[in-house]
């Protein structure tokens, strides 16, 4: 079973990539628009895109060109992973020892909900400063063609694991459209972080799970010392 690692990187550091599982194969799409040497060419693929988009454009743009070579398993990341799960290393360590059972699973820790025009948790983000709203309505009939829910509940950080098998029942022309949405929808990559699950027609978390909670964390979250 193949296990392949997406790393969408703009100017991280990637030596933490060293201490990843050796069977699973990585490859880096980076947007620094640096020069980029590798210390090994067999440690991982360097692929150079325009920075545009974010990771969700790095994503689609690796399911597109890979749509007919896919890996059995696909984890996709941020240049930074360990900001929204603690523990990603062990998390590919029990992948790459004991496999994946699932089609779709996010990584993190933090479940929160925003509304479907990003009033309660994008307008009130502190980057954004003008408190604009997220136009989820608009981005939900670009990609599907019809009005989306009302709330968008998902784990912060827009990374997770997905099978091959879930990425196959969207056919190509569906993520064709979809890389096309992510570079020419304003906010798009904020916009798939929270939906990524429905982009792969699946439950990502369980209503029962949530208990009717907007906001989960699933690891004590200890503040940060300004010493």
């Amino acid at each position: 079973m193949k296990t392949e690692l997406v790393v969408a990187r703009y100017r991280e550091n990637l030596n933490w990539l060293r201490n990843t599982p050796r069977e699973i194969e990585k490859i880096v799409y980076d947007k620094s628009g640096e020069p980029f040497s590798l210390s090994s060419p067999d440690e991982f693929r360097h692929v150079a895109l325009p920075n545009i988009g974010r990771e969700a454009h790095s994503y689609l743009h690796h399911i597109v060109e890979n749509y007919d070579s896919l890996a059995d398993i696909t984890v996709f990341a941020q240049g930074k992973p360990f900001d929204h799960a603690f523990d990603f290393h062990q998390t590919l360590r029990q992948i790459a020892r004991e496999g994946f059972s699932q089609d779709f699973r996010w990584l993190g820790h933090i479940i929160d909900t925003d509304t479907h025009d990003g009033s309660r948790l994008f307008a009130t983000w502190s980057k954004n400063q003008g408190h604009e709203r997220l136009d989820l309505d608009g981005f939900h009939r670009a990609l599907f063609g019809c009005d989306g829910p009302t709330e968008y509940t998902f784990v912060l950080g827009g990374q997770f694991v997905v099978s091959k098998t879930k990425l196959l029942s969207r056919p190509l022309d569906f993520w064709r459209n979809a890389l096309h949405v992510a570079q020419s929808f304003p906010d798009a990559a904020h916009c798939y972080e929270r939906s990524w699950d429905k982009v792969f027609a699946t439950v990502g978390i369980s209503p029962q799970f949530l208990a009717g909670r907007k906001t989960v964390y699933l690891k004590p979250i200890r503040e940060k010392s300004h010493n």
